[in-house]
């Protein structure tokens, strides 16, 4: 009962500082993905690189932050996209600086430097897409319709697979995850489609009901394989929880591990259909 209470209150806190710093203004929502993306990477180094090659993490945390900070300067203040491409030298200096590493016995762990730019740091950098229109105009209402998809679908898998999913029907991927189930997955996806349509009717998911309810769908889908692949990342290195950053939760990888599939997911679909 304890552990409920402390995983309750630590994520209604939570959500609550996640809800404001999309809403409150166009920097505290730069603070706050700088903040998860830094965390998770760190979540990452540790969980696959130990204590090796610090300076070079360091490195590829500044990439991350500096392919955010570009797209976020090109979205909201329309500087030339082909700025963004500056990004990449960083990334240069990552690969240039292993040249000078001098202890190469763990020389294969590099590979999860670039691993996580990919992983972690273009998927958060894509969240620009989200909260500003082509004018550069700032609005973090679709974001937070969009971490509310996957909370609910989340939420919904989680209380049907726990009650349902581990007595009937079939496991959804157990050889990564045994207590996934397909009645908890569909029990996600229900609640996401839910929860996109009440936010449509509120007047806060500002897209047709048609659009909410095909990007709950897709977003859903794709989050449950954001889920699978942080679940085969820990199982192969035998952890339990990236972190234990958030009381009662785990780590922020944990907590976001959809949202790096996601989010991107909306977007490419918003774009794609010339909505955002």
């Amino acid at each position: 009962m304890k552990n409920v209470v402390v995983r309750t209150l630590s994520g209604v806190g939570f959500v609550a500082v996640v809800i404001g710093a999309l809403l409150w203004s166009r920097f505290s929502f730069a603070a706050l993905i700088l903040l998860i993306t830094g965390m998770m990477m760190y979540e990452f180094f540790r969980m696959t690189m130990g204590g090796s090659y610090k300076f070079s993490r360091i490195l590829a945390c500044a990439a991350a932050v500096i392919l955010f900070l570009l797209t976020f300067l090109y979205k909201s203040y329309n500087i030339p996209g082909k700025m963004v491409i500056i990004a990449i030298l960083p990334v240069f200096i990552v690969m240039i600086n292993s040249l000078y590493v001098r202890d190469k016995t763990e020389f294969g762990k590099f590979a999860n430097l670039y691993t996580a730019l990919l992983y972690i740091a273009v998927p958060m950098s894509l969240c620009n897409f989200a909260v500003f229109d082509s004018a550069g105009n700032y609005d973090g209402k679709l974001m937070v319709c969009f971490f509310a998809i996957i909370w609910g679908s989340d939420v919904g898998a989680y209380l049907l697979g726990s009650t349902l999913g581990q007595k009937f029907g079939r496991k959804l991927f157990p050889s990564i995850s045994p207590k996934k189930s397909w009645v908890g997955f569909w029990g996600g996806f229900v609640t996401a489609i839910l929860v996109a349509v009440v936010l449509h009717y509120l007047g806060i998911f500002r897209l047709s009901l048609m659009h909410s309810i095909i990007i709950a769908a897709i977003m859903n889908i794709s989050g449950v394989y954001g889920d699978l692949i942080e679940s085969q990342w820990k199982r192969h290195y035998v952890i339990k929880d990236s972190g234990n950053s958030i009381p009662g939760h785990g780590g922020f990888l944990d907590r976001f591990d959809s949202t790096l599939t996601a989010i991107p997911m909306g977007i490419m679909y918003l774009v794609l259909m010339n909505i955002q």
